[in-house]
């Protein structure tokens, strides 16, 4: 079963909600090796994207969703966090642009270029203690589901999983990039709020994609 702009509107939705959640859980992951701000600015970006969803056209395409996201949290999310994952959704938008239906390739091909912009952005690798060690386990789950045949939905419970994994793994890491490469080895112990902030939107993604599918 493929995926379409619906689940696209319905994981922004789910995102704005589980970051609100979460909200203070961030603030005070990045209070410990950042500036304290993550919660606060991804919670105001996506509040910011809400309303603007019902402006879009009844034919909007999941480009168009993906679009929408980019630029408002460009324009409203401050600190890193804003140009990072703009970048993402934008990178993802452009991965499925003209595309109405989304199937696995297509699914796991808008994950790769999310990665990827925010690799050509903040040039992080894996290990620096950054989203990237969220992201790039959840590529690699991603593209060995689609690999053995996964459904969409299939694909992002496996992405979803190892991004938490990757998430709790950046607690042992000394960060390499960003304000937390200046604690050096106090940043030991603390898990990167940006990892954790990337695990909980590609589980909204999971979630959503699975209600779907037995809907």
């Amino acid at each position: 079963m493929s995926l379409n702009t619906d689940w696209v509107l319905n994981w922004v939705r789910a995102s704005a909600a589980v970051i609100a959640e979460n909200r203070v859980e961030l603030i005070r992951l990045d209070r410990e090796i950042g500036d304290g701000d993550h919660g606060e600015n991804m919670d105001r970006g996506f509040s910011a994207v809400l309303p603007k969803l019902d402006d879009l056209a009844d034919d909007a395409l999941p480009a168009d969703v993906l679009k929408l996201v980019a630029t408002t949290l460009i324009s409203t999310v401050g600190g890193a966090s804003g140009p990072l994952y703009g970048t993402a959704y934008l990178k993802a938008a452009g991965a499925v642009a003209d595309l109405g239906e989304l199937d696995g390739a297509a699914v796991t091909g808008l994950l790769r270029a999310a990665r990827d912009g925010i690799v050509l952005r903040g040039k992080a690798e894996t290990g620096d203690k950054t989203m990237i060690d969220a992201w790039s386990p959840a590529v690699d789950a991603a593209d060995a589901a689609l690999a053995g045949g996964s459904s969409p939905a299939q694909i992002l419970q496996a992405a979803a999983d190892a991004a938490a994994a990757g998430a709790e793994a950046t607690e042992p890491l000394v960060a390499r990039k960003g304000r937390a490469s200046y604690l050096g080895e106090r940043a030991i112990g603390h898990r990167d709020p940006g990892a954790q902030s990337t695990s909980l939107l590609l589980r909204a993604a999971a979630d959503v994609a699975g209600t779907a599918a037995t809907a």
